[in-house]
Parts: C-alpha cells; sequence; structure tokens
C-alpha cells in the first residue's frame, strides 16, 4: 500500500488514483520560471519530482504527467508587483525575452539530464497558452469570483469561503497587515491579480477582451493543469515555498472556475539549506550543478544528498556533505559491481524480504534515506551473488544513481548545436578542413566540445 503526506490534510494517507480502471496517475508539477540558471535548492525540488514518478513506476502505474515552463507572469515579487522576472532579465542582458527562454530552458534540461531525472510527459510553455488563460480568467469572472479594475483582473478572496485552507494561515492577521496600495481599486487586502492589463512599455503582452494583457503567475498552472490533465487530478507537487501564496491562489482560481479543489493530494518538498543558513547572492552561496562539477563533484553525487533526509526535512549542503556523498555513492557502486558475476546461491526467500523492505520503504510516503539503507545491506553481503546484483539494479530504477557503475549522462543536444554538427560532419567528409574547424571554435563558444572518434564525432558540455 503507497500512503503519501497530503499536504492539504496534514495527513499521510493511501493514494488510489482518480483513474483506478486504467491504471494511470495524472499529476502537475510547477516547473521552472527560466529567467535565470536553476540552482541546486531548485534542484532538490526536481529530484523530489522525479523519484515521485519513479516509486509511482515501480508499483505498476502509468503516468500521465505535466510540467510547466514560465515564460512570462512570474513577477519579482509573489505579490502583485514588481517587473516580470523575464523582461528584468532581458533588460539586463540585453537579450529579448524569447532568446533568454531558449537559453535558460536548455540548460535547465541539460540539468536535469545530469541528475537523472525524466522529463514529464508533457512540458508546457506559459507563452502558448495564452488563449486557454483567458477563457479561463473569464470564466471565473462569470462565475462571480473576479473582478476588473484599471489595472487588471482580480479574483475576489472574500467570495470563497475556504480560502486559506492549504497554508491555514491566519487571515485576520493577513488582511491587517497586507498592503494594498499596489492598486487602490482592489476590495480585499487578500485579492490577487490573474490578468494584467499592460503598461505600453511591456514587452510580453497579447490582445484580449480586456485590452493588451499579460496572465498573472498563479492563473498559468490552474489554467494549463486543466487544459491537459482536466479539473481535477491526482498529484499537484512543487516546493513548500508555493504554499502559501501561488498553491493557495491556484486552489482559489480552481474553484472560482470548476466550484473543485484541482488536485487529491498536494506534495510539498522543504528547502535545502546552504551551511544551515539561506542561499542567497549576497552570501555567494549560490550554487549551479555546474559549480559541483568544477569541483569534481558529480551531479549525480547531489542526487545521493538529496536521498540523504526524506523529502519533509531540511537538507543542508556543505561541501564536506557533497563530498562524503560522493565517497559513498562510489563505494556503494563499487560494493554492487563485486555482484554482478557472483555465483553464490542465495535463497529466494532472502531476496523476497530484502525486495519488501525496499518496497515498504519508497511506500512509506518517499522514505527513500530507509530504501538506501536496505541497498546497502545488499552491497555489503560477503556472499556475492548476481541475485543480489539484479536485486539492486531493480532498486536503482527508483535511485536512478547509475549503480552498474556507469557515471556518464547523456548529453542533451539542444537543435542549435546539432544542425552546426551536422554542417560540420558535411563538411569533413567534403574534406573542407578550415570549414570543419571554425564550426567546430562556434560549438565551443557555445558551450560544447566535439571530439572526432573512430565511431564519429562526441560531443560533450565544458
Amino acid at each position: 500500500m503507497l500512503r503519501l503526506w497530503n499536504t492539504l490534510t496534514r495527513e499521510k494517507e493511501e493514494f488510489v488514483p482518480i483513474n483506478m480502471k486504467d491504471n494511470v496517475v495524472t499529476i502537475y508539477s510547477c516547473g521552472p520560471t527560466v529567467y535565470n540558471r536553476a540552482h541546486i535548492g531548485n534542484m532538490r525540488a526536481y529530484v523530489f519530482m522525479d523519484t515521485l514518478r519513479k516509486v509511482l513506476k515501480y508499483n505498476g502505474y502509468k503516468l500521465n504527467h505535466v510540467m510547466n515552463i514560465t515564460d512570462v507572469g512570474h513577477l519579482t515579487s509573489d505579490a502583485d508587483e514588481g517587473e516580470d522576472k523575464m523582461e528584468k532579465s532581458a533588460k539586463e542582458k540585453n537579450m529579448s525575452v524569447y532568446e533568454i527562454a531558449r537559453i535558460y530552458t536548455e540548460a535547465f534540461f541539460n540539468d536535469i539530464n545530469r541528475l537523472n531525472i525524466e522529463s514529464p510527459e508533457h512540458i508546457v510553455k506559459a507563452t502558448e497558452h495564452i488563449k486557454e488563460m483567458e477563457n479561463y480568467v473569464i470564466k471565473i469572472m462569470n462565475n462571480g469570483y473576479a473582478y476588473e479594475t484599471s489595472k487588471g483582473v482580480y479574483f475576489d478572496t472574500s467570495k470563497l469561503k475556504s480560502y486559506g485552507e492549504l497554508s491555514r494561515i491566519d487571515l485576520e492577521n493577513q488582511k491587517a497587515g497586507a498592503r494594498i496600495e499596489v492598486d487602490p481599486e482592489k476590495k480585499n487586502p487578500l485579492d490577487f491579480a490573474i490578468w494584467i492589463k499592460s503598461p505600453k512599455e511591456h514587452i510580453m503582452k497579447w490582445d484580449s477582451k480586456f485590452g493588451k494583457c499579460y496572465p498573472g503567475w498563479h492563473i498559468e498552472c490552474s489554467a494549463m493543469s486543466r487544459e491537459y490533465l482536466g479539473d481535477v487530478f491526482d498529484i499537484h507537487t512543487g516546493g513548500v515555498d508555493h504554499i502559501p501564496v501561488h498553491h493557495e491562489n491556484e486552489i482559489a482560481q480552481s474553484k472560482g472556475a470548476t466550484g473543485k479543489n484541482p488536485a487529491h493530494f498536494w506534495m510539498h518538498v522543504e528547502f535545502l539549506l546552504i551551511n544551515n543558513g539561506k542561499m542567497s547572492k549576497s552570501l555567494g552561496n549560490v550554487y549551479l550543478i555546474e559549480d559541483l562539477e568544477k569541483k569534481r563533484i558529480e551531479p549525480l553525487s547531489y542526487r545521493y544528498l538529496c536521498f540523504t533526509s526524506h523529502y519533509r526535512n531540511k537538507l543542508n549542503f556543505t561541501w564536506e556533505a557533497i563530498e562524503s556523498a560522493q565517497k559513498s555513492l562510489h563505494r556503494l557502486r563499487n560494493l554492487t559491481k563485486l555482484h554482478e558475476n557472483g555465483s553464490e546461491n542465495i535463497e529466494q526467500d532472502e531476496i523476497d524480504k530484502y525486495e519488501l523492505e525496499f518496497l515498504e520503504a519508497i511506500n512509506d510516503d518517499l522514505n527513500i534515506p530507509l530504501a538506501i539503507s536496505v541497498a546497502w545491506d545488499i552491497a555489503k553481503k560477503e556472499k556475492k551473488s548476481n541475485k543480489y546484483y539484479e536485486l539492486l539494479m531493480k532498486f536503482d530504477k527508483v535511485l536512478s544513481l547509475n549503480l552498474n557503475g556507469g557515471t556518464e549522462n547523456k548529453v542533451v543536444i539542444p537543435d542549435e548545436i546539432s544542425k552546426l554538427l551536422e554542417d560540420r560532419k558535411l563538411a569533413r567528409e567534403n574534406k573542407d578542413f578550415e570549414l570543419s574547424d571554425k564550426l567546430r571554435d562556434k560549438i565551443k563558444e557555445k558551450g560544447y566540445a566535439v571530439k572526432d572518434t573512430k565511431n564519429g564525432q562526441e560531443v560533450e558540455k565544458i
């Protein structure tokens, strides 16, 4: 029996999918806002998302999983103020917002690939679903849960008695401390923008019933989850920072549009701490996956570090901790490999016992630290048996730590690089080595190294 912690009820509940007939689990995950590189704190959320996917698949479920790419509408504050993060980044880097989105989307998928994180079945971009969002806003208005001001369309929180059910915030104190001057036409301090009327200087804007507008951050997830998964789906994932604002507002919007809470289970991963403190630019401790690699830390060592703490507990990152995680991972791999050609006869009862222990651990709200300890017990066995090796390989379908000894992660090659590689291959076939060298240098400028081998061109991220 699979049991998962539900933030909505604050209880561990038995998981039963809505679509039991087809054994399909529907999931929506809050994806990245692609205005900058995702740091290792962000990556903890996607390791958690991936682990949930693989535990569900280990239990025999099929998945219909949606993750959004926020490329418009996420302001520098989670409230209705500040610049759009995409536009702010574009101005700082003197690039178009769409170029910023493309670059950081590619970087994100390269990073999750290095962590053996699977991509969900549907990757959906906010900018490609503007009409769906507008229609969703209109539906909320028609149902009497939103109103228009000179600055946009706001959700009327006073109309929803259940507002605050996810975060369980003290609404009266929140109202007393809320700032309303962002828009004096707001009826209530906690009302939030779902559709924003665009100033003339705003770059990203679309024609709509309300004039030139762009979407609020929260409306994106509500509209796109409904588009791909329907009014109600099984699981919504994200970080704990999403609970009080983003996810609370998603629930409100969905109830305003459909009368229903969109997800049966709301699951949240805790913060990553850096040296027991916050990660911040001012402290110079915002680390990327490539920062680990510069210190000769394999990305999967970070995945292993994530598994040393339950996803609902804070995880403390230090350089000593990640180095220790790397040593442990390499030792676990070495011990696993010793069983590959082992010939000792092991009773099936023992294999079944370990398999049950592992299953019970992962099915107890993804208790991966306990599951890892089961893997260690097997790997350290003095008797070397291929049965142990095969069992560890089965466990690695969830752990995804390359326990068979492989450390290579397939590089995701962007379309632009693939085209340059094709051009270079053609140049070499035509013996135009001058052009071949120029293309190699161009590929290098874009962050990839190409080597010529007997098997053809090999590419790696640099």
